[in-house]
């Protein structure tokens, strides 16, 4: 609250602020108690936060910007800093800082370039009074060794059975989503449960 009352006193002035602010969760807050706030000395938290603030700042630039809470802390350690890596991960969170994630993002949804005239059919109510009425179907993802596997399900709305799947580790829709339909209509036509 403190910062606030910095950031807007100028513009509205101490006691409006409070005045208008009241009483919060973290307690009421007047203007004499945010100017004796003001005036506390810095608390050996605050200090030691300032001392290690530039270190990890200096240790994060160094390594291109890509260590993270955990290598910054090692780091830290290795130059003698008695410091936890919770505390490192919340003055990295405090100044903005993060470490860059391994490996590609996977894109699930890619928009298209016209807009999408196709009928809602069924519209947007997902519900079946009988089975095989209604096959919604989805796509994901999950991170192997060897890259994304993408897993494309089709599911009966009524029993919220997997009807129908399909796996490969490319996206296309030619392939995957098609291939998940096919499975699901063979297991209807046979009859059999789709296995799994």
């Amino acid at each position: 609250m403190i910062a606030y009352i910095d950031m807007y006193r100028d513009q509205f002035g101490v006691e409006l602020i409070c005045r208008t602010l009241g009483a919060t969760e973290g307690g009421f807050l007047t203007s004499r108690g945010y100017r004796a706030a003001k005036t506390r000395p810095a608390s050996d938290r605050h200090l030691r936060d300032a001392a290690l603030i530039p270190v990890i700042e200096r240790i994060h630039a160094e390594n291109y910007g890509v260590y993270g809470a955990r290598k910054i802390w090692h780091a830290m350690r290795r130059e003698g800093w008695v410091i936890g890596r919770d505390q490192v991960a919340r003055l990295m969170r405090k100044t903005g800082l993060a470490g860059v994630i391994r490996g590609r993002a996977p894109r699930t949804t890619i928009p298209s370039r016209v807009p999408d005239d196709r009928p809602d059919l069924v519209e947007r109510r997902f519900v079946a009074d009988r089975p095989n009425r209604l096959w919604v179907a989805d796509i994901t993802y999950v991170r192997t060794t060897a890259g994304f596997c993408y897993t494309a399900f089709v599911t009966d709305v009524f029993s919220r059975r997997i009807v129908g799947w399909a796996t490969r580790s490319t996206m296309r829709t030619e392939d995957l989503p098609l291939e998940a339909l096919e499975h699901a209509l063979a297991s209807m036509i046979h009859g059999g449960a789709c296995g799994g």
